[in-house]
């Protein structure tokens, strides 16, 4: 799944086994961002709320996470 974050960067979101694995993509290169932990019990439907909270510190009014993937 991808998801634009505020029009500012896109992740690209798998499920590896039992966990979540993001990668951030720019300019064509897919770099995983090992930093993001994202709960493994977290449904692929609740991730865009959960990102939203991990970068509303990026948003600007009206900007949102938008699953585009």
């Amino acid at each position: 799944m991808k998801f634009d974050i505020y029009g500012r960067f896109q992740l690209d979101i798998h499920r590896e086994g039992a966990a979540w694995a993001a990668y951030r993509t720019d300019a064509g290169k897919r770099v995983r961002i090992a930093e993001l932990a994202i709960p493994p019990a977290l449904s692929a439907d609740e991730l865009a709320g959960y990102l939203d909270d991990v970068y509303h510190e990026l948003a600007r009014a009206g900007d949102r996470v938008s699953r585009i993937g």
